[in-house]
């Protein structure tokens, strides 16, 4: 089969978030998300979304390529390379990488990071080409339909629950909440959230992101908690993030948010929730074994080091 890689158009958007959801069964992907997310990628991101096409127009593979600009470190790099498992073998993933790995050159990267499927096919591939293991990371399913969620409580005194919707006026608060959560997250790329005009245009107004799901605990009027919610429209859930301001941590704000957030998707006729977590975030995983998600799929980072 002949492979070609070349830059992505609108119209790709379908193919794109096809093999994707291929690659990835536990990660949303939707077409109007692809092309708002390549729309408004950031400036210092060099952001370059590629595919691999086969004779037939087809699109069979798919790389996010890019710079890590939010990381304190500069020269920072990404390609992450997801082929359709029905069409691996014809060397689209090869293609793919060689041209990520040229554009992230050509913008000063020494440093490049990949997320692969854990499965050794996928991590010889990886390693084969330069690239070390690093950290783990799950993906995680709670069957939304069947399971019994934890019986929702009353807050405890002082402390409000609300959606983000109800800070429509002005975000600030949860841009600041997510920022100061982000910061600490275990990651071997930190990220330092300083743009909030960025945030608003791509975190605030993404397509996936439901603010009548996503929930915030505000305690004595201080927005301390929140669990960000993303839909697909069939049916699909997903925890964007889930964090507590650390001067508030240890009261159990985060399970309080995430269960009254899983209620209210459920109600809303949500069948599938997903969640990712770090395979160092203890906490974090053990808030979701309690509600009953299972692992589904492990992903390992990749690095290598270039001149």
């Amino acid at each position: 089969m002949t492979v070609i890689v070349r830059d992505v158009r609108t119209g790709d958007a379908e193919g794109f978030a096809r093999v994707r959801r291929a690659a990835v069964p536990l990660m949303l992907a939707t077409a109007e998300q692809l092309v708002f997310d390549w729309a408004h990628a950031h400036p210092d991101s060099h952001y370059r979304p590629l595919i691999a096409v086969s004779e037939d127009g087809t699109v069979v593979g798919t790389a996010q390529v890019g710079i890590a600009h939010e990381a304190p470190e500069p020269g920072i790099g990404y390609a992450n390379v997801y082929v359709d498992p029905a069409h691996a073998g014809h060397g689209a993933g090869t293609l793919l990488l060689r041209a990520a790995e040229e554009h992230l050159a050509e913008r000063g990267a020494h440093t490049l990071y990949s997320w692969v499927m854990d499965e050794p096919r996928n991590r010889a591939w990886a390693e084969k080409r330069g690239y070390a293991p690093s950290r783990s990371a799950y993906f995680l399913r709670l069957d939304l339909a069947a399971v019994e969620l934890p019986p929702l409580q009353e807050p405890p005194a002082g402390v409000e629950l609300l959606t983000a919707e109800d800070f429509a006026a002005d975000p600030r608060v949860l841009f600041e909440l997510d920022a100061v959560t982000t910061a600490d997250e275990p990651s071997d790329v930190g990220a330092e959230m300083d743009d909030y005009a960025h945030w608003l245009e791509t975190t605030w107004n993404h397509p996936l992101l439901d603010r009548g799901l996503t929930t915030v605990a505000v305690v004595d009027g201080v927005a301390a908690a929140f669990s960000a919610a993303q839909t697909d429209g069939l049916g699909r859930y997903a925890t964007g993030m889930t964090g507590t301001a650390p001067a508030f941590r240890g009261r159990g704000l985060a399970k309080l948010v995430k269960n009254a957030s899983l209620h209210r998707a459920r109600a809303a006729g949500c069948v599938e929730a997903f969640t990712g977590n770090d395979a160092g975030n203890e906490p974090m995983l053990a808030i979701n074994k309690w509600f009953g998600y299972e692992i589904g799929a492990v992903e390992v980072r990749h690095v290598r080091t270039v001149a």
